[in-house]
């Protein structure tokens, strides 16, 4: 039974669900708060013009809807998650493709809900830089990360030589960046690049057990944590700390708010209606 057959069980034994597939490369399920896109763009999942389309398609539908709270970003089947950018597009596009990718890959993390990268296999190059650009990461332990570029004379192009030292620090992506060298999950953990690592059969059900902790979080509150973290990561502590701030005082003038409060002191579960 192959990786991508288990997530659907899952979401199958759950509660009903609906599935699309998107541009023919990118299957959408959804389970309650919970919709998951998987790249299945065979045989290796590479990141065709048709996958960057459907991804940006499943993530524009699940910020609009109304009950999804949280979006897992996953590869078919067990041995790889996305194994780079298609090479046989590279003539054609050039740098028009280098934007597009960027695109999505700001657009993931610019979303008002949390994305995870369910890294169930090869993440390498552009794959790889989807996943640096969700909030969290969830690899198996067959997975292998890497951004290859440098072999074949060219350098990452979706944020790679950005968000790799922003996640690891410079002196680990810079190794990374100039060998092209891949790493394995136990590494990656060890680096800060993952959150979990798990055995391959054991990976949606993290994952999902992670997602479903999430949506149960305030929405309201949720989205401004995020948007302080992305507003504040990269400028002085005291502009920082003003983007806090903002969102703080957002947030707290809200009935969410008023009903977390509420619900310590009546010692019961909140009844999140993000407002």
């Amino acid at each position: 039974m192959t990786a991508a057959l288990r997530w659907s069980d899952d979401l199958a034994r759950k509660e009903k669900t609906v599935a699309t597939v998107l541009h023919d490369s990118v299957r959408v399920e959804h389970r309650g708060p919970v919709t998951v896109a998987t790249i299945a763009h065979p045989p290796a999942n590479a990141i065709s013009t048709p996958v960057i389309a459907g991804i940006r398609e499943a993530l524009q539908v699940a910020v609009a809807s109304d009950d999804c709270r949280v979006l897992v970003i996953t590869g078919d089947g067990e041995r790889f998650f996305a194994a780079g950018a298609d090479v046989t597009e590279f003539a054609a596009s050039g740098g028009e493709r280098i934007v597009r990718g960027q695109n999505l890959t700001s657009e993931i993390e610019g979303c008002r809900i949390p994305v995870i990268a369910a890294v169930n296999g090869v993440a390498f190059g552009g794959g790889c830089e989807i996943a640096l650009s969700c909030d969290l990461r969830v690899a198996s332990s067959n997975a292998k990360f890497g951004q290859p570029e440098i072999n074949l004379g060219i350098i990452p192009g979706w944020g790679g030589t950005q968000r790799l030292p922003r996640l690891i620090g410079r002196t680990a992506a810079m190794e990374l960046l100039l060998t092209g060298d891949a790493i394995d999950a136990e590494r990656a953990l060890a680096l800060g690049l993952v959150n979990a690592v798990v055995a391959p059969g054991e990976l949606q059900g993290k994952v999902f057990e992670l997602a479903d902790r999430i949506a149960s979080q305030a929405p309201l509150a949720v989205a401004a944590i995020r948007q302080a973290v992305h507003a504040g990561i990269d400028v002085p502590i005291d502009d920082a700390l003003d983007a806090e701030r903002v969102e703080f005082t957002h947030v707290f003038d809200t009935q969410d708010a008023r009903e977390g409060v509420s619900a310590f002191l009546e010692k019961r579960p909140p009844t999140w209606q993000g407002r």
